[in-house]
């Protein structure tokens, strides 16, 4: 039996998500983005943008999208429910906050300091996924969480020990941020020593780190790996995406394609004022969009071998996997 997915329009049965890529955002913001309203975007403005974005995932037979922007970096579940509605895609948004070092953690480490935090960020998430997100009854489908380099912070590391709680209760998956190639091990050990479930598990952005023994030592623990950067390249210390291809390879032809998911972590809207990249990395970041993964990658994979049923064992049964153990 098929277990249900909370979408922003409502329940949807985990077995008809079909094609997902599940890592990326249709707007984003780092916190500070609202500090000028001369640059505030439109509803309208929002929406418009998002559809179109839908529109050409949908051209590669993609029906479902999750959106990783965490609370703190400008999620809005209405907008994404309005880009679900005229664009018939599904779209999962989540609970959860960014890592300290680009989140909004002066708030939860004030009340870290009175004793109070984990109890609050409990009652916050239980509360958005029984009940919606404020007054908006959207309600997220998955927990975001996210690491810094090279460390778990003590903020960061209280956000793993509430999720891991509100998992087992919730029967939620959790999808991380890793920073810069690091942690991904450690972020799995942790969450699956605090009870998570590993089958519900998905550690973000494991792309940014091209040697396989790291990826070797984070899937041991039973977790799914995100190779959800396709496109980043030169930036946030990503790899070029020929490297990418090599790993994910031999993840592939080593037996991992069930513990995989693909993705690209785009922003579609940056929100704040206009984000202008420098020439030189907007050349290497050109690929950096909903397409990639089926314009570049997947017809690369397929010169080196890989057939349809990895493919569609890595795009279909491993998210429908993810949300429905």
């Amino acid at each position: 039996m098929s277990k249900y997915v909370n979408t922003v329009l409502g329940p949807v049965a985990a077995a008809d998500l079909g094609k997902t890529l599940m890592h990326e955002h249709f707007f984003f913001g780092y916190p500070g983005f609202d500090g000028n309203p001369k640059y505030k975007k439109s509803f309208d403005e929002l929406v418009t943008a998002g559809v179109e974005v839908a529109n050409l995932a949908k051209k590669h037979g993609v029906q479902t999208i999750v959106d990783a922007t965490p609370s703190d970096c400008g999620r809005n579940p209405e907008a994404l429910a309005e880009i679900s509605r005229q664009s018939g895609i599904n779209i999962i948004c989540s609970t959860g906050y960014y890592y300290e070092g680009e989140g909004a953690p002066a708030y939860f480490k004030f009340k870290a300091g009175l004793g109070t935090a984990e109890e609050e960020l409990y009652e916050m998430f239980t509360n958005e996924i029984e009940n919606g997100i404020g007054d908006t009854g959207i309600k997220p489908g998955v927990i975001k969480l996210g690491t810094s380099k090279d460390v778990i912070t003590p903020y960061e590391e209280m956000f793993f020990k509430v999720a891991a709680r509100v998992q087992q209760e919730q029967d939620i998956p959790i999808i991380t941020h890793t920073q810069e190639g690091t942690m991904g091990p450690a972020q799995a050990e942790l969450l699956v020593s605090l009870g998570a479930n590993p089958k519900k598990i998905v550690i973000g952005h494991m792309d940014g780190n091209t040697d396989i023994r790291y990826q070797l030592e984070t899937l041991k623990h039973g977790v799914y790996v995100g190779f959800d950067r396709l496109g980043i390249q030169g930036f946030v210390g990503a790899p070029m995406d020929k490297d990418r291809i090599v790993v994910l390879l031999g993840l592939i032809n080593s037996g991992y394609a069930n513990q995989l998911t693909l993705s690209h972590d785009t922003v579609n809207i940056w929100l704040g004022a206009p984000t202008i990249f420098p020439p030189a990395l907007a050349e290497l970041i050109k690929d950096w969009h909903i397409e990639h993964l089926f314009q570049n990658i997947i017809p690369q994979l397929k010169e080196y071998g890989i057939d349809s049923e990895k493919l569609e064992q890595i795009l279909v049964e491993n998210p429908r996997n993810i949300f429905n153990s």
